[in-house]
């Protein structure tokens, strides 16, 4: 189940340029961040998680999306934020990361922003240090900050390898 956002299919024929300074906004704890648009394939309400015995350790478990089963992986988890308890607002962003289909745990879906490349600065320097990996700026909105992330730095290459074995070892 979607919701309130167009699906890909929706948005075929529509021009990828428009779309390449779109950034879907979400929160988790009290801080908004925001990833592009282009990276997100679906959002979806939060399902009941399987937890999977010898999954990688940073995955949840898994969902069924249109009946394949998509790793979730926590983003409160992931980017060392306190863990919190999901409640009805909570969302899967469903993404592309390489050629794997990934779900990431936010708390809420609340806005798509245009922004421009010129109001996006470099993460502040302490801020890059401790998870600058992730992120790929910040940016003003209505006087908060958004925190750019870019989900296709949340896995490395070696986990993105790591789901892609656990899934076809989970499939046999």
């Amino acid at each position: 189940m979607s919701v309130g956002f167009p699906s890909p299919a929706e948005t075929k024929g529509r021009s990828k340029v428009a779309a390449r300074h779109k950034y879907v906004v979400f929160f988790l704890g009290e801080t908004r961040f925001a990833v592009p648009i282009l990276q997100v394939l679906r959002i979806v309400r939060l399902t009941p998680i399987t937890r999977v015995p010898n999954a990688p350790r940073f995955l949840e478990g898994v969902v069924s999306y249109r009946g394949q089963a998509v790793p979730i992986i926590d983003l409160h988890n992931r980017l060392a934020l306190p863990v919190v308890e999901y409640a009805y607002a909570a969302r899967i962003l469903v993404v592309e990361v390489g050629s794997q289909i990934i779900g990431m745990l936010v708390d809420k879906v609340v806005d798509i922003l245009h922004l421009e490349e010129e109001v996006i600065q470099p993460p502040p320097e302490m801020v890059a240090d401790v998870n600058g990996v992730y992120l790929t700026g910040v940016a003003q909105h209505d006087g908060q900050v958004v925190v750019i992330l870019d989900l296709s730095r949340v896995l490395t290459v070696e986990e993105i390898a790591g789901v892609s074995a656990w899934q076809a070892g989970a499939s046999e």
